[in-house]
C-alpha cells in the first residue's frame, strides 16, 4: 500500500498560484491593475513584491496604455526643514471579513508616506512621471538646486542646478519644458525667467521685457502662462509672445492664497463657501454646483489638484478628539461635467478623511499628480 501512496511536495510559503506562473504573464496583467492597488499586491508574496517596484512593469503600462494619475501630497513638520511625502493608495485591508461599520463609510483609500528627500521644500511640478523640487531656501539663502522624485520607484536624484540662485519661483509646465520666474535674491530682468528641457536636461535663460519683482502666484492655461504680480504678466512659449493686460485682474481678484488647479483649460479655485470655476468668455467667477456633502467645508488651508481630469481637493479640520490641539487632513474627489445652463458641473465621488492627529503647527507645501 506504501507505494501507491503518492509523494506530495510541501509547498514554501512563498509558493502561490501566481509564482507558479511565467514572470511576463505576471507582468502583464499586473500592468493592467491600477496602481492604486499596488501595495496590495506586494502583500501576496515576496516576487510580487520585487515585480511592482520593478521597472519592467512601468515600461509595460506604458505599452499597453494604461498609465494613470496618481496623486502625492508634500507636508513640512517645523522644525524639522525637511518635507514628507505621501501618496494615495487603496487601503489593503479592505476585505468582506474585515468590514465593520466604520469601514463601512470608508472611502477605502489612505495617504501612505513615502521615503523623503533630505532637502528644504521648494517649488513643485510634475512633468510625466517625475515630481520637480525646483530652487527653495537652504539656510534663508537662494537655491539653484534641482531634485526629481521618480514616482514609479519613490526615488529621488539630482537633476541640472538652475543658472540662478532662487527662493520658491513660480513654475509652470509647457509642453514638457518647466518655466521658472522670479525669486531673485537681486532683481535682474534680464535673468528673471529660464526654462529647463526635461529631454536634453538643460537651461535656458528666458529674454522677458515685462519682468515682476514679486510673484505671488501663476498657472497655465491654453499653452499660456500666467504670473500674477502686482500686475499680471502673460507669455506664450510656442509663440515666444509676452502679454500685460489688465483684462485678467479679475482672474485674480477670484483666487484664493493658494487653492486652485486648472483642469483642460478651465481654472477652478476654492473660496469660503465653496469651489468655483471661471467663465473666461464672461470673466466672472461661477460656483461649481453639485457638491452634494461638501457643502459645509469650512477652512483656511486648502489645496486642490488636477487628477486626471478630476478635482481632488485636501482641506484641514481641527480634531475634537485632541482638543482641537491637533489637525486632520480630509480628502475629496470630483468629477466634472458640463450642465445646460449651469455651465459646469461637479460629482462627488467620494470623501474622506485621510491622515489624523496632524501636529498644530504644519504647513501644507502642495499637493499634485503625477502621471505613472
Amino acid at each position: 500500500m506504501s507505494s501507491l501512496k503518492k509523494k506530495t511536495k510541501k509547498r514554501s510559503p512563498e509558493s502561490t498560484p501566481i509564482s507558479s506562473l511565467p514572470d511576463d504573464l505576471v507582468l502583464s496583467c499586473f500592468a493592467r491593475v491600477s496602481r492604486l492597488y499596488y501595495p496590495i499586491l506586494s502583500l501576496v508574496s515576496k516576487s510580487c513584491r520585487t515585480l511592482v517596484a520593478s521597472p519592467e512593469l512601468y515600461k509595460t503600462r506604458s505599452f499597453f496604455n494604461r498609465t494613470e494619475s496618481c496623486l502625492y501630497v508634500c507636508l513640512e513638520f517645523p522644525p524639522d526643514p525637511n518635507p514628507r511625502w505621501f501618496t494615495l493608495y487603496r487601503k489593503p485591508n479592505q476585505t468582506l471579513t474585515n468590514i465593520t461599520e466604520k469601514t463601512k463609510n470608508s472611502s477605502g483609500y489612505v495617504l501612505a508616506p513615502i521615503p523623503n528627500h533630505h532637502s528644504p521644500s521648494a517649488s513643485l511640478v510634475a512633468v510625466g512621471s517625475n515630481i520637480y523640487a525646483i530652487g527653495g531656501s537652504i539656510e534663508n539663502a537662494p537655491s539653484s538646486r534641482v531634485s526629481i522624485l521618480d514616482c514609479r520607484s519613490h526615488t529621488w536624484h539630482e537633476a541640472p542646478s538652475m543658472r540662478m540662485k532662487r527662493n520658491y519661483p513660480a513654475a509652470n509646465v509647457v509642453d514638457g519644458k518647466i518655466y521658472v520666474a522670479g525669486g531673485l535674491e537681486d532683481f535682474d530682468s534680464s535673468k528673471w525667467m529660464e526654462v529647463f528641457d526635461t529631454k536634453t536636461q538643460t537651461w535656458e535663460f528666458v529674454l522677458c521685457p515685462l519682468a515682476e519683482r514679486f510673484v505671488y502666484r501663476s498657472l497655465v492655461i491654453d499653452g499660456e502662462i500666467y504670473i500674477f504680480g502686482d500686475k499680471v504678466v502673460t507669455y506664450k512659449p510656442k509663440e515666444d509672445r509676452w502679454g500685460d493686460e489688465g483684462e485678467h485682474q479679475s482672474m485674480d481678484l477670484g483666487l484664493y492664497f493658494h487653492s486652485y488647479c486648472v483642469i483642460d483649460n478651465v481654472l477652478y479655485c476654492y473660496r469660503p463657501g465653496g469651489i468655483k470655476w471661471y467663465e473666461s468668455e464672461k470673466r466672472s467667477w461661477r460656483k461649481l454646483r453639485g457638491l452634494k456633502g461638501l457643502s459645509k467645508l469650512a477652512s483656511n488651508c486648502v489645496r486642490l489638484a488636477d487628477y486626471g481630469g478630476k478635482i481632488a481637493i485636501f482641506w484641514d479640520k481641527y480634531s475634537p478628539s485632541s482638543g482641537y490641539k491637533s489637525h486632520m487632513i480630509s480628502c475629496a474627489v470630483i468629477s466634472l461635467g458640463s450642465c445646460k445652463n449651469q455651465g459646469i458641473r461637479g460629482k462627488v465621488e467620494w470623501f474622506d478623511d485621510m491622515l489624523t492627529a496632524i501636529p498644530y503647527c504644519y504647513s501644507f507645501v502642495n499637493v499634485l499628480a503625477a502621471t505613472v
